[in-house]
């Protein structure tokens, strides 16, 4: 049984057949496909289903990184795509990495803003998840470090870096009450902004004199003997460990008049 292709069909609501109409095959093929994990259908198919979910391929047919760590080694297979921009990127794969994350979500960047005016509930939902175990470990910019001030001068913005770090702490408001919401904020040089559900990174890179939304961003899948997610995870986790949960706890406090 293909359990994750089962578990993302009953999480769409779909039938067989309606799922047969979309990709133009017999409902009893999809039954298969579902029945046998092994059976991975042809490419056109999976791509058509894996956009009608809002699933990776690789994570609804397994078998196909086994094929491809073959022929392309496993950290080639991490890689599952690259944005142009960081708009390039469906916003519901960065909503993924909350809602779907059953373990771990990390973020690292200096706000991290256009989360919060896309989706203005992330905070109820990080909450949420929060409550039902998920660690959650937010590294935003610390609004008075030398380090924001730069990215904004070197931005264009001035400013208006600090005043994005204050407001994405002021929108996080209802998920940092939550104990299981760790906060802290580093003074940095942010090379990459980090964001991370489970087994699943997006990196928006960062070039310099260009803002963060007009910049690639990688996707990455982590795979066994693949070294890019570990090498991403080791950076997240340097910076964690030098940032100071003082400064952060002091400056929620501030903002809320406590």
């Amino acid at each position: 049984m293909n359990e994750r292709l089962r578990a993302a069909l009953a999480g769409k609501g779909l039938t067989y057949e309606q799922v047969s109409e979309h990709v133009r095959v017999d409902p009893k093929t999809v039954a298969r496909w579902v029945a046998d994990d092994e059976r991975i259908p042809h490419r056109r198919h999976r791509l058509a289903i894996a956009s009608l979910v809002m699933k990776d391929e690789e994570f609804l047919w397994p078998g196909l990184v086994e094929q491809s760590t073959r022929s392309a080694g496993p950290s080639n297979v991490e890689v599952v795509g690259l944005y142009p921009t960081r708009g390039a990127v469906p916003y519901p794969l960065w909503l993924s990495l909350f809602s779907d994350a059953k373990e771990h979500v990390d973020v690292l960047a200096f706000a991290g803003l256009f989360l919060l005016d896309t989706h203005p509930e992330l905070a109820d939902l990080i909450a949420a998840k929060s409550r039902e175990g998920v660690a959650v470990r937010l590294l935003l910019g610390d609004p008075a470090s030398e380090a924001v001030r730069q990215r904004g001068e070197d931005e264009g913005i001035g400013e208006g870096m600090a005043q994005r770090c204050r407001m994405a702490l002021r929108y996080l408001a209802p998920a940092l009450r939550e104990p299981g919401v760790e906060l802290r904020l580093h003074r940095t040089t942010l090379y990459n902004s980090i964001y991370r559900g489970d087994d699943v990174l997006l990196i928006n890179q960062h070039v310099y004199g260009s803002g963060a939304p007009a910049n690639p961003v990688l996707h990455l899948q982590r795979l066994p003997g693949g070294r890019l997610f570990s090498t991403y995870e080791a950076s997240f986790e340097r910076v964690w460990e030098k940032a100071d949960p003082l400064i952060a706890a002091q400056l929620v406090a501030s903002m809320s008049g406590g």
